[in-house]
Formats: C-alpha cells, sequence, structure tokens
C-alpha cells in the first residue's frame, strides 16, 4: 500500500484544499481506501508540529524545558492520525442525520483531507482568543463546502447546522482559554507570593541562626571552660 502513495503530491493536494476546494471536493474520489488519506494527515500533522515547536523555542525559550518545547513536533502527528478517525465518525453521523447517504469512507476522506488547514490553523493560533475563533471559522468554510460538493447537502442547510455547531464549540472554547489563562496568571501570582515568603522565611532564619552565633560570644566562659582556658 505504501508503494502506491505518491508523497510527492502531497504539497500540491494540501495547495489544491486550501485554494480550490470546491474543485477539490468535486472532483474527490469517494473510495479508495484509508491509507492516502491518513498519510496526508500524518504529514500536516507533521508541519504542523514543526510550526509549534518553532513557536515553543522562540516564545517560551527560557521557560519550558527541551523536551516540553520539542514534544509538539512528537505527539501532533499522533494527535492529528488519532483525531482523523474520530472527527469523521463525529462529521458521519452528523452528515447522516443532515440526510447523506454516504459512507464512513467518504466521509473520513472529507475530514482528512480538512486537515491541509492544520498548518494554517497553527500559525494563527498564536493570536490569544482571535486565533482560535479565526480556525473556527476557516473549519467552517471547509466543511460546508465538503457538506455541499460531497454530501449534497443544501449550503443554507449546511450554514445552518455546523454554524450553530461551531459557534457552540466556540464559545466553550473561548471559555475554556480564558479560564486557563487567568488560571496561569494566579498561579504565576501565587508562585511569585511564595518566593518571597520563602525569601522573607530564609532572611529571618539567617537572622536567628547571627543571633544565637552573637549570644554565645557575648556569654561569659564556664568555669570548666575558664579551667581548659587556664590549663
Amino acid at each position: 500500500m505504501a508503494e502506491e502513495i505518491n508523497f510527492a503530491a502531497i504539497p500540491q493536494t494540501a495547495i489544491r484544499v486550501i485554494t480550490s476546494p470546491a474543485e477539490f471536493y468535486r472532483e474527490m474520489p469517494k473510495s479508495g481506501g484509508f491509507v492516502e488519506p491518513l498519510v496526508f494527515v500524518v504529514a500536516m500533522g507533521c508541519i504542523a508540529g514543526i510550526i509549534q515547536t518553532v513557536f515553543n523555542f522562540v516564545l517560551y525559550f527560557s521557560d519550558m524545558a527541551f523536551m516540553a518545547k520539542v514534544m509538539s513536533l512528537i505527539m501532533m502527528p499522533i494527535f492529528a492520525a488519532i483525531g482523523s478517525f474520530i472527527g469523521a465518525a463525529i462529521l458521519f453521523f452528523i452528515w447522516k442525520l443532515m440526510g447523506s447517504q454516504e459512507s464512513y469512507e467518504t466521509s473520513y476522506r472529507c475530514a482528512a483531507y480538512l486537515s491541509a488547514v492544520t498548518p494554517i490553523t497553527a500559525l494563527i493560533g498564536i493570536i490569544p482568543y482571535f486565533g482560535t475563533l479565526i480556525g473556527m471559522l476557516i473549519g467552517l468554510l471547509y466543511v460546508v463546502i465538503a457538506s455541499v460538493e460531497v454530501h449534497t447537502i443544501p449550503a443554507k442547510k449546511a450554514w445552518l447546522v455546523f454554524g450553530i455547531l461551531t459557534a457552540v464549540l466556540a464559545f466553550g472554547s473561548l471559555g475554556a482559554t480564558y479560564k486557563a489563562r487567568q488560571f496561569a496568571k494566579e498561579a504565576e501570582v501565587r508562585g511569585k507570593q511564595m518566593g518571597e515568603a520563602a525569601k522573607v522565611m530564609q532572611r529571618a532564619a539567617e537572622q536567628m541562626q547571627r543571633q544565637s552565633l552573637q549570644r554565645q560570644q557575648d556569654q561569659p566562659p564556664s568555669q570548666e571552660q575558664q579551667r581548659q582556658m587556664q590549663e
């Protein structure tokens, strides 16, 4: 199976999906197996992982361990591959409810080639809040196009259903992002407070130690110490 895959065509396929999505999905074979689209998903995951890794080194150069910085390079292709099957299953179920007669294989191929936008969303994802929202809107556009061109679902129906779902996901994602950022800020403040408290305790301990040594030096020698000194 691997010998039949044209790896050199992956960049051209990605460009076609991004620049001419309606034409691509209109001409996309509805069958042909899972290997080729899966390889495409992994390739897009690798590119997104490289982008995220570069961001980690640029933005968190001194705040993140080396392995944490390169973890995206390792995990994103894996998550992309697993997520492609899960995402395709969810889309397959939604498309079926909307009246599609296509198979899960066709739905998987639609979802797999949607990953062409993953590097783009990884790039704009650096923008707080708006990056996530823009990425979701881009995904919405391509899902609607796939719904119309492959599953023959009316455009208005596709925009309505997936628009509502995207809005719900966007509010949930933005809310989770906001809470995560607030938690990170609070954790940073608490960390600084604990650091300052530790410094104060250390200075107090050093002060007590100096006072103890000073008292020992100021005390008159005992009889035993005087006898030892005379000897």
